[in-house]
């Protein structure tokens, strides 16, 4: 099967070459990787001691950072390696300043695996949330390295449960320990043998509530709120900014203030989106900004967590698209109250907020409407809302502490 599986890589990987000229991401996905090997000659060295952390993307980069900064501060003698899998992650972070080296991580090719490991060496391993590579894993079960799945969490239609599952069971015999979200990840992986977990929550937790420690201030958000209510869109897609701008042209108060901060900041999107809404606008990129415009089209990245500090209300996209709705902990720890789509049942967080009442959910531009207004025009439940997620927030925090008496007791 492993065999199998390896030329089906391969297939792909060829596949990719000939698709890449035409399409920009998939271009940064092969690109990015030929340097890999690189990077690694240039940066670690033989005699290194490595500790090695992998996140799929940037939402997984932010659940690993807790524990990234902690291992920095404890073990100054390591170098610290991270990688990822997606461009939207790498071409972020590439620079991150905490880590000796950022890499794309080589397709699941046992030639492949095994150079990587050799050259990175590490003597821990830690994946975030996501990723089980057959091979990698088979690689890292073979070399005895320590292997730690972090922040997981595990559902009943994941191919480990299913009757026909047992290739891929064999790839998590590669992790030394699990670190789950929840009870149910937890019986989940005992019901097929694996008892080496720990209940530890979800780091994000802890990320999110260190935002709040930090220099929040964004003067050009206060030169445009100028003191008014204002709802602040996050992570929006086209489905989330055709209700929301319906909601704008037609529903919305004078004095209320949106930021809308799109999910994809293209030129073409950006200009569409502005073009569809009939308020007085202005962007970031403007040269020169109209501060007494009702909406502000946030065409930049880096910024919206800050930006959530500013909002009375927070609209999280994604809810309206096949994946799901964004990271509602952002907006959360600072006590916003929250309105997302009807699509979030992966995400326990969410549900968990939408059951206390913190979170409300719309299917519809009618829907949409009333929460806007009601969150506008009812001070008190706002503050209400705003409170029970700061408090979720804050009882959830402590996963990463776990994380790291583990690493403490093994390294």
């Amino acid at each position: 099967m492993y065999f199998l599986y390896s030329i089906a890589v391969f297939l792909i990987s060829f596949a990719l070459k000939f698709i890449a000229p035409f399409n920009a991401k998939i271009k940064l996905f092969v690109r990015g990787r030929q340097h890999t090997f690189e990077r690694l000659q240039q940066h670690i060295n033989a005699n290194d001691r490595v500790i090695w952390i992998h996140c799929a993307s940037l939402g997984e980069f932010e659940q690993g950072r807790p524990i990234m900064e902690q291992l920095k501060q404890q073990y100054p003698d390591f170098k610290i390696l991270l990688s990822f899998f997606s461009p939207s992650g790498f071409e972020v972070q590439k620079d991150y300043p905490l880590v000796d080296v950022v890499v794309y991580l080589p397709l699941d090719m046992p030639f492949q695996v095994n150079r990587f490991l050799d050259l990175a060496h590490p003597e821990l391993v830690v994946f975030i949330k996501y990723e089980f590579w057959p091979n990698l894993l088979r690689a890292l079960q073979q070399r005895s390295i320590k292997t730690l799945l972090v922040s997981a969490i595990f559902r009943k239609e994941q191919i480990f449960f299913k009757s026909y599952g047992t290739w891929m069971r064999q790839s998590l015999k590669g992790f030394t320990h699990f670190f789950v979200q929840n009870h149910s990840s937890k019986t989940l992986l005992s019901s097929i043998g694996f008892d080496h977990c720990t209940i530890s929550g979800d780091t994000r937790f802890d990320r999110v509530a260190e935002i709040t420690q930090q220099n929040n201030t964004l003067l050009f958000i206060e030169d445009f709120i100028q003191q008014h209510y204002t709802v602040v869109a996050g992570s929006t897609w086209p489905k989330d900014e055709k209700v929301l701008v319906n909601y704008i042209n037609f529903h919305a108060s004078v004095i209320e203030k949106f930021i809308i901060a799109p999910h994809n900041i293209n030129p073409k999107t950006i200009d569409q989106l502005e073009a569809s809404i009939q308020k007085p606008t202005t962007k970031y990129s403007d040269s020169n900004r109209n501060n007494n415009a009702q909406v502000f089209i946030l065409d930049t990245i880096g910024v919206l967590t800050k930006v959530y500090a500013y909002a009375d209300t927070a609209y999280v996209g994604g809810g309206f698209g096949e994946d799901g709705v964004h990271n509602v902990l952002e907006p959360a720890t600072f006590g916003v109250p929250l309105i997302i789509g009807p699509i979030y049942d992966k995400f326990q967080e969410v549900k968990d907020l939408v059951e206390l009442k913190a979170c409300t959910v719309v299917r519809n531009q009618e829907q949409l409407n009333q929460a806007l207004k009601q969150s506008y025009t009812n001070i008190k439940a706002r503050q209400r809302q705003g409170h029970i997620a700061k408090n979720y927030v804050t009882e959830h925090t402590g996963a990463t502490q776990k994380v790291i008496d583990f690493i403490n007791k093994i390294l």
